[in-house]
C-alpha cells in the first residue's frame, strides 16, 4: 500500500498510520490469555484466576503495550516503503474520526538531511609538523630528576629560595575574621613551584626557620574558592624548616632506577626520544585532524536534524552529570545543567557526523580489518606486556567500534589532505605540546 508522506519543515514529515481496532484486540486477548496461564492473584491456583479477573487488573496496561508495539510496528513499515531515514523518534497522537472499525494515528519525525560536500580542491587546510629536539629530551631529563630529588635540611641561618622546600604553619583573615580553608599546619609546598599564589611566595621566600610573618594577599576575581575571590586577606605565616633539594645525577644509575635495560645514559635518552615520538605523533594526528575537520564542514551544506541535536545534547548533560558525580559534588545528579550551554557543541557534534558519514559512505572510507589490527597494535607498543592490551581491545565489542571510529576519521583526515590546498605549518616540539 502507498505510504502518504506529508513535508511540514525542512527536516519533518508526518505520516498518518491506520489500524484495524480488531487486530488490536485480538492481540490483547492473546497476551492476556498467556498472562493468565502464570499469574497469581490472591483466593486463585497459580492459572486459575478467571480471565475477566484478569481482563479487570491487567487490560489496561497490555492494552497500552500492545498499542505501543503495534503503532512502532506500523511507523516502522511504513517508514521503510517510502525509503525514509528516520532521525530520532517520532512523536505519536491518535486522530480523531477514525473510519468506523479503524485507529488512526499521526507520526510527526525528522528524516535525516541530503548532504551535499563541495569540491574539496578549493578548500583549505594548515597541516603543522614537529620534531623531537635534544632540549625536549633535556627538558624530560630534567623533570625525571625533579620527580626523584631528596630533600636536606639547611641550617637554621639559611634564607629560603626558589626550589627550596618550606614547612610552614599559616593562618589567614579578611577583616579579622578567620576563614574555611586559610589556616594549615605543617604545611609543605616547593618555593617557586606555584603551588602557591605569588604573593603567597614572595613572602615566604627569604625568610629563615623560626621566623613569623605577616603580609596582605590579594585573592585573584577568578579565584576558585568563591568565598574569598577578589577579597584582600592578612596571612600570618611562620616557617618551621628550610630543606634544599638535591637532584640526582644523570648517570647509569639514575638510568637504571628508571628500569632502563641497558642502564646507560644514552638508552635512557633513546627511551625519552621513542616515547616523546610516539606523544608528538598522536598530537599531530589530533591537531591536524581537527584542522581537516573544520575545513571539511565548512565545505558541506545540510540542514541538522533537531532531534539528533536533542540526543546529543543530552548525552552531553549526562556526561558532565557523570563528571560532577566523579568530582564528589553532593546531588550531582539533580545539579541543574542549562542544556544551551551545550548546543553549539551539540550541533557541531551532529553536523560533523552527518558530512563525515556522507564522506564515507559515498568514498568507501570504512575501516579495514588490516588498519584495526595495526592501530591497536600501536596502541598497545607502548605497554610493557602489549599482547595484553590487545586482548583487552579485541574482548569488547564496545572498545573495538571506538578503535574503528578512530580508524574512519584516520582516513577521512588522509583523504582530504590527498584533495585539499594543504599549507604547511612547522611548530617548535613545546609550541605544539603546551597546545590544548
Amino acid at each position: 500500500m502507498a505510504v502518504t508522506v506529508e513535508t511540514l519543515d525542512k527536516l519533518e514529515r508526518k505520516i498518518t498510520l491506520s489500524l484495524p481496532v480488531g487486530t488490536i484486540q485480538n492481540e490483547v486477548d492473546s497476551r492476556l490469555k498467556r498472562l493468565a496461564r502464570t499469574v497469581k492473584m490472591d483466593g486463585f491456583r497459580p492459572g486459575k484466576v478467571p480471565m475477566n479477573v484478569v481482563a479487570q487488573r491487567y487490560g489496561y496496561s497490555v492494552q497500552y503495550e500492545v498499542m505501543n508495539d503495534k503503532v512502532g510496528e506500523a511507523f516502522a513499515v511504513a517508514a521503510n516503503e517510502a525509503n525514509l531515514r528516520v532521525a530520532g523518534q517520532p512523536r505519536i497522537s491518535e486522530k480523531e474520526g477514525a473510519p468506523e472499525g479503524q485507529l488512526q494515528f499521526d507520526a510527526v519525525f525528522e528524516v535525516y538531511p541530503e548532504v551535499t560536500i563541495k569540491d574539496l580542491s578549493s578548500a583549505e587546510v594548515e597541516r603543522v609538523s614537529s620534531q623531537v629536539t635534544e632540549e625536549a629530551i633535556d627538558k624530560t631529563v630534567e623533570i625525571l630528576r625533579k620527580q626523584r630529588r631528596s630533600f636536606a635540611q639547611r641550617a637554621m641561618d639559611a634564607a629560603a629560595q626558589d626550589g627550596d622546600r618550606a614547612t610552614i604553619d599559616f593562618e589567614g583573615k579578611i577583616d579579622g575574621e578567620p576563614f574555611a580553608g586559610g589556616k594549615a599546619e605543617d604545611f609543605q609546598f616547593l618555593i617557586g613551584d606555584g603551588q602557591m599564589l605569588k604573593e603567597f611566595e614572595e613572602a615566604v621566600r627569604g625568610m629563615k626557620s623560626g621566623e613569623s610573618k605577616t603580609f596582605p594577599l590579594n585573592f585573584p576575581a577568578d579565584y576558585h574558592g568563591k568565598d574569598v575571590a577578589g577579597k584582600q586577606a592578612d596571612f600570618l605565616v611562620t616557617v618551621k624548616k628550610i630543606e634544599a633539594a638535591h637532584l640526582p645525577e644523570v648517570n647509569e644509575a639514575f638510568a637504571k632506577s628508571l628500569g632502563i635495560a641497558e642502564s646507560s645514559v644514552e638508552s635512557l635518552r633513546a627511551d625519552i626520544r621513542k616515547n616523546l615520538e610516539r606523544e608528538l605523533k598522536f598530537r599531530l594526528i589530533s591537531r591536524n585532524k581537527s584542522a581537516v575537520m573544520d575545513a571539511l564542514v565548512a565545505q558541506a551544506e545540510l540542514d541538522i536534524p533537531k532531534a539528533s541535536v536533542q540526543a546529543e545534547l543530552e548525552r552531553l548533560v549526562e556526561g558532565a552529570r557523570a563528571d560532577l558525580k566523579q568530582r564528589g559534588v553532593k546531588d550531582a545528579d539533580k545539579a541543574p545543567i542549562p542544556e544551551d550551554l551545550f548546543r553549539p557543541q551539540a550541533e557541531k557534534r551532529v553536523r560533523l557526523g552527518l558530512v563525515v558519514a556522507e564522506l564515507v559512505r559515498a568514498n568507501e572510507l570504512q575501516a579495514k580489518p588490516e588498519q584495526v589490527s595495526a592501530h591497536i597494535q600501536e596502541l598497545a607498543s607502548s605497554y610493557e606486556k602489549p599482547e595484553d592490551v590487545v586482548r583487552w581491545y579485541t574482548g569488547d565489542r564496545r572498545r573495538m567500534a571506538e578503535v574503528e571510529a578512530v580508524v574512519i576519521e584516520n582516513n577521512v583526515t588522509d583523504f582530504v589532505l590527498s584533495k585539499a590546498k594543504v599549507n604547511e605549518k612547522a611548530l617548535g616540539f613545546d609550541e605544539l605540546m603546551g597546545q590544548s
